[in-house]
C-alpha cells in the first residue's frame, strides 16, 4: 500500500480523520484515488482548524466550517464542493459514531455544479467527420476511419476504443468486447459501417504498421507499430474535425454524447441505451442522453392524443 503523508491539525481530530478515511477505505470500499482526494481536503481543513484554535473534535462548531467555506471562496466550483463534501462528511461520521455531540457542517452544503455536457452532432456533420477522417492514401486514413466509426457506432470511451484487441472484434459476429470501468466487460453491436471500415484496416493497413513494431495484439496502432494512445485517438479526432470543418467542438465525449442521442431520437429504450454505454445508474444515462426541448415537444405532439387542438 502506498505511504501517505499524516493529517495535520490538532492530534484527536487527526485521529478522527484518519479513522474516517480508513471507513472509506475499508467500509465503503473506495478507491485509492478517492480517499487520497479526501484526505488531502481534510488536510486544509485541519490546518484551518488549528489557526481558529480548535483543538478537540467538540469545539468544532458551525461558524469554524462557515469560515472553512469562506476561504475556499475563488476556487473552481467543483473543488470547493468536493472540499465541503470532505468536510460534511467528516462531521457526518464523527457525529455517527458518537464522538461528538453534534454535526456542525449539518447545514452547509456544497455549491451545485452546473451540468456541462457536450451537445450531439447532427448526423450529417458525424458522417462528414468519419469520411474526412478516412480521406486520403496509406493505413493511417483507413485506421482513423476505423476508429471514428468504432467511436460513434459503439458510444464507447476513448479508453475502450484504444484498449481494443483484435480478439476482442468478432466481425463475423458483428460485435465488439469493450472492457469499461473498473474492467467491467460489455459486448455492444458493431453496425455494418464499422464492420467495414474494421475490416479494411485490418486487411489493408494494420499489417503495414505492425511491420514496424514488436507485436502487439492491440487493434489500433501507431505508425510505430504500437498501442495507439489515448493522446493520438484525440489527435486523431480533431485533425478529423478541422478537415471537415466542422463549426461545432468535437472530442471523443461529444462522439459517445451523440451516439447516445441518436439512439434515443431514433426511439431506443433508454434501459438499451444504459447497457450500451455500460452505466451502472439508469440515471447517469438520463444526464447524458438529454435530448432537445424541440424533440420532447416533436414527440409529444405526434404521440399525445391531447396535444393538437
Amino acid at each position: 500500500m502506498a505511504s501517505h503523508t499524516p493529517l495535520p491539525g490538532p492530534e484527536p481530530i487527526a485521529r478522527l480523520g484518519e479513522q474516517f478515511l480508513a471507513h472509506l477505505a475499508v467500509e465503503r470500499s473506495l478507491s485509492h484515488n478517492t480517499v487520497s482526494s479526501y484526505r488531502r481536503d481534510l488536510a486544509k481543513y485541519f490546518s484551518h482548524l488549528q489557526a481558529r484554535g480548535n483543538a478537540l473534535i467538540g469545539d468544532v462548531g458551525p461558524e469554524d466550517v462557515a469560515s472553512f467555506a469562506e476561504c475556499l471562496e475563488g476556487m473552481a466550483r467543483a473543488s470547493v464542493a468536493r472540499s465541503m463534501t470532505a468536510v460534511r462528511s467528516f462531521h457526518a461520521f464523527v457525529f455517527e459514531e458518537g464522538s461528538t455531540g453534534a454535526n456542525p457542517a449539518a447545514d452547509v452544503r456544497p455549491p451545485k455544479i452546473p451540468s456541462r455536457l457536450p451537445k450531439a452532432m447532427d448526423i450529417d456533420d458525424v458522417a462528414a467527420l468519419i469520411a474526412a477522417g478516412g480521406a486520403g492514401e496509406g493505413p493511417a486514413p483507413l485506421r482513423d476511419r476505423a476508429l471514428l466509426e468504432v467511436l460513434y457506432g459503439t458510444g464507447a470511451r476513448i479508453s475502450e476504443a484504444v484498449g481494443l484487441s483484435v480478439d476482442d472484434v468478432d466481425l463475423a459476429g458483428a460485435s465488439a468486447r469493450l472492457f469499461g470501468k473498473g474492467r467491467k466487460e460489455r459486448v455492444v453491436p458493431l453496425g455494418g459501417y464499422a464492420v467495414e471500415a474494421i475490416d479494411a484496416y485490418l486487411v489493408r493497413a494494420r499489417p503495414s504498421l505492425a511491420s514496424s513494431g514488436l507485436g502487439t495484439p492491440s487493434l489500433f496502432l501507431n505508425t510505430r507499430g504500437r498501442p495507439l494512445s489515448r493522446q493520438s485517438a484525440w489527435a486523431i479526432i480533431q485533425n478529423a474535425a478541422e478537415r471537415a470543418k466542422l463549426s461545432v467542438h468535437v472530442s471523443p465525449h461529444t462522439l459517445r454524447h451523440s451516439f447516445a442521442t441518436h439512439l434515443l431520437q431514433g426511439g431506443a429504450d433508454i434501459r438499451v441505451v444504459q447497457e450500451l454505454l455500460g452505466h451502472s445508474s439508469l440515471s447517469t444515462t438520463q444526464i447524458y442522453t438529454m435530448v432537445s426541448r424541440d424533440t420532447v415537444r416533436e414527440v409529444y405532439a405526434l404521440a399525445h392524443p391531447r396535444a393538437l387542438s
